[in-house]
């Protein structure tokens, strides 16, 4: 199955209405971080339900916002979710992103990047439209040093790539892009029950669930264009 298709019956299922509430508590952190000043223009890359970019408008009065995604009934939803005229939601394709060289900001992406086909062409799309000095949010909780994470590929037919931190850092140099931060952000209000409730239906140890939520969170990659 293509990620578009995979994507496609999300849409159709209603999940994408469960993706704010999935990543929201740690992206709202990582989004306040985007340095966004009024007017810029911000590219959400793999925006899904477009929630990201619906809160950039809202916090920080970022100017255009475009919401790319290769389901194009992920972007029509997104599109139904949203009444401002300045965010728009296209169809489109991580390796060959429709904007003209030094056009964006800022490019926001959250729990989407390790979808792309080629992520090192992808991460040279993205130095390709950056401004000089713009930045690239790139946050996932799907990634290497995760070991919580590692099963879900045995959910999803599309085949995801695992990089490690130093992959995610050497990756980003690699395409062009300046490695300015790295770090975890936290889940910090995600319900953990106290030990005497475990085992749950899906975790065996509280410490484990304390580890993948407080500890590993989401990686989040910072990278800015020369």
């Amino acid at each position: 199955m293509s990620v578009r298709e995979e994507f496609d019956d999300w849409a159709a299922s209603g999940r994408d209405r469960g993706m704010e509430d999935r990543h929201w508590h740690t992206a709202k952190h990582a989004l306040a971080r985007m340095p966004v000043e009024s007017g810029d223009t911000v590219l959400d890359l793999g925006c899904g339900s477009g929630y990201a970019g619906r809160a950039l408008r809202d916090t920080n009065d970022a100017g255009r916002v475009y919401g790319l995604d290769g389901s194009p009934e992920m972007a029509h939803n997104a599109a139904d979710y949203t009444d401002d005229p300045q965010v728009a939601f296209l169809v489109g394709d991580f390796d060959s992103l429709p904007f003209a060289d030094d056009s964006v900001d800022h490019v926001w992406s959250m729990e989407a990047f390790y979808y792309a086909a080629d992520p090192h062409h992808t991460l040279e799309e993205v130095a390709r439209i950056l401004r000089p000095g713009g930045t690239f949010y790139c946050a996932v909780n799907y990634y290497e040093e995760n070991v919580y994470s590692h099963e879900w590929q045995e959910r999803i037919s599309i085949e995801m790539t695992r990089w490690n931190r130093r992959e995610y850092r050497e990756a980003f140099r690699e395409a062009g892009l300046y490695v300015a931060a790295q770090d975890n952000v936290p889940d910090r209000e995600t319900t953990i029950p106290d030990a005497d409730e475990f085992p749950t239906d899906n975790w065996d140890r509280r410490e484990a669930m304390v580890e993948r939520y407080r500890e590993f969170g989401t990686l989040l990659t910072v990278g800015v264009a020369p």
